[in-house]
């Protein structure tokens, strides 16, 4: 088997992957990843006991213990980029050795079971703030998939198609199913959405500042999307900036992968959570109690 090259496998000096600065020991098998840094301690704060703290850049890791169960929590820091160096390197880490720089047999390779707890702004004004989703279809309106050779399925393609001529864009967007076990098992009582992925928070999400959209109704377009299948209505439910990513990353290395989104804002309302912490603290026990 031919060996990875050092520039395409990067190892820091003491044989950590190059950006997390993990070593294959440090993860777990079920990993809960959060975007902001300081939100990995609102996590771990709740472990029984923590073996493992590690922070370069954005990605701050704790690995540590809750009601006897192994967990790592991951921050990524913003966007669909980070996602793309985040899932490869968790990957590199289960299913690469690293002595020998070659891909673990077939029937050795691991699914990790990953789970993005973040917040989210709700499009429709039927999803309240203060409540929790998750993600059943993610549409990816970033450029990441361009690179890759994602295959989707019939609907997927359908949905993409139909988001594109919706926005009047250049490209498809694609779209890709998460995990029906992790979001039945994690996702009892919450909304079931499907989560539109940005390449920006303002722009891209029709917010206005200084400088004007294109689509000056791109909310609305946003909120009126809708396709008709055997399977029902499919709507965009509500945006962030990363479950596409990771759905799309996930479905192609083989890894389980659902996103829990706390709802701080509504889009339809104009409303944003007075204590949008408390929203995400109650999102993250009822993620670690069903883990």
């Amino acid at each position: 088997m031919t060996a990875i090259p050092d520039s395409e496998l990067i190892l820091n000096r003491d044989g950590s992957i190059y950006h997390l600065n993990l070593l294959p020991d440090h993860i777990s098998d079920t990993i809960i990843t959060v975007g902001d840094p300081a939100r990995v301690a609102l996590v771990s704060q709740h472990f029984d006991s923590i073996e493992t703290q590690i922070h370069k850049r954005e990605f701050v890791t704790h690995v540590g213990y809750y009601k006897g169960k192994r967990l790592t929590v991951i921050s990524t820091g913003m966007g669909t980029d980070n996602i793309d160096i985040l899932l490869n390197e968790l990957d590199a880490l289960v299913n690469i050795d690293f002595v020998t720089r070659t891909l673990r047999p077939h029937e050795e390779r691991i699914a990790l079971r990953i789970i993005r707890v973040g917040t989210s702004g709700a499009l429709q004004a039927d999803i309240p703030v203060g409540s929790h989703l998750v993600t059943e279809h993610a549409v990816g309106l970033d450029s990441l998939m361009q690179f890759y050779p994602l295959v989707e399925t019939g609907l997927e393609v359908e949905v993409g198609t139909g988001v594109q001529q919706a926005l009047g864009l250049d490209y498809r967007p694609y779209c890709v199913r998460g995990s029906d076990l992790l979001r039945e098992q994690l996702g009892a009582g919450m909304f079931v959405g499907n989560t539109l992925t940005c390449p920006g928070f303002y722009g891209p999400q029709g917010r206005v500042l200084r400088l004007d959209l294109r689509q000056p109704d791109l909310i609305s377009r946003f909120q009126n999307f809708r396709y008709e299948s055997a399977e029902g209505e499919f709507r965009l439910t509500n945006f962030e900036m990363e479950t596409a990513g990771y759905y799309a990353l996930c479905r192609m290395l083989g890894h389980e992968v659902t996103s829990l989104n706390a709802i701080v804002a509504n889009r339809a309302t104009g409303e944003f959570a007075t204590d949008s912490e408390a929203v995400v603290n109650d999102l993250i026990v009822k993620t670690l109690d069903r883990v």
